[in-house]
């Protein structure tokens, strides 16, 4: 196996204020939620952008802790638009009714899809933790430039943890709100067919090339160096690539026996999502042509290119 690419240093020490307002950059406040857990991190970061006038962006869970904290931050000022990053409910679920307490309309990047039509027979894993039924009042293209609250927003389409996910640069700064897309305590997790791998690496090259520097991510604390973190993730990915590539070579046929080659110590529910990404990879390499993988009843059968 080759080795671990150098520089790729997760945080895992952020610890926000649950449902307490902290400001990133002025004109910006974070407010994290408070639904924790191993997919999630510390939780949900939404993120009250303006100044006599906001937005929200992320409203999170629906949770009516954290609805009050956005409305205490908010503090009665015009909401100009409610916007997503994306369609996960951790990030959605709480719009509705924050949206019925500010009048505010919804944009974000067009309603949940998949990222390719689902083969016969396959489940989407993520199919329940998607806000399906969720339409927008705007929807973005990709470079839109929007302004809400007093700050310019360049809307910018990073598609691979699902095929909606926007990132929104701020104007007049070096930072870029990364939603999923890149996260700094962990990967980003990549299910077929809701999200797409080959989509993901090419929105991280996009990303890397944007002038930006700092991110702000919707889970887990800022970014200080965000290009050369985007990078060794990139990296990462690429060389989770090569391991599948030789542990296929080396004689692995199914996922479990990737899971096993690659994640010796994960178990549980860390071990699930480490099998979707794996499965994202070997889709992605199977359709260059640098492995064979057949879908079977009994799941994927893997054999050297």
């Amino acid at each position: 196996m080759a080795d671990t690419p150098p520089s790729l240093s997760f945080d895992t020490k952020f610890q926000p204020a649950t449902d307490r307002p902290e400001e990133v950059l002025p004109g910006i406040v974070r407010i994290t939620a408070g639904n924790s857990g191993p997919y999630t991190f510390t939780g949900t970061n939404s993120f009250i952008i303006g100044h006599d006038r906001v937005a929200v962006l992320d409203p999170g869970p629906d949770d009516a802790a954290h609805r009050a904290a956005l409305l205490a931050a908010i503090g009665g000022r015009p909401v100009d638009a409610i916007l997503l990053t994306h369609t996960h409910k951790d990030h959605s679920a709480g719009t509705p009714l924050l949206r019925e307490a500010t009048r505010a309309p919804l944009w974000f990047g067009g309603p949940h899809r998949l990222s390719r039509p689902p083969h016969p027979l396959e489940i989407n894993a993520l199919a329940r933790d998607c806000d399906w039924g969720l339409m927008p009042d705007r929807a973005f293209f990709d470079g839109e430039r929007i302004e809400v609250g007093g700050v310019g927003l360049v809307a910018i389409a990073t598609p691979g943890h699902c095929a909606n996910h926007y990132s929104y640069g701020v104007d007049g700064t070096d930072w870029l709100l990364t939603g999923d897309h890149i996260m700094g305590w962990n990967s980003t997790l990549v299910a077929v067919p809701d999200g797409s791998m080959a989509d993901y690496l090419a929105s991280l090259e996009k990303v890397i090339a944007l002038p930006y520097r700092h991110y702000a991510p919707a889970h887990g604390g800022p970014i200080a160096e965000g290009p050369a973190y985007a990078r060794a993730l990139l990296a990462h990915r690429l060389l989770r690539n090569r391991q599948i590539e030789e542990a296929v070579e080396g004689g692995a046929r199914r996922i479990e026996q990737l899971l096993d080659m690659i994640y010796p110590k994960l178990s549980g529910r860390l071990r699930m999502a480490a099998s979707l990404t794996l499965k994202a990879h070997v889709e992605f390499l199977a359709a260059r042509g640098a492995i064979r993988a057949r879908r079977t009843l009994l799941g994927w059968r893997l054999a050297p290119a």
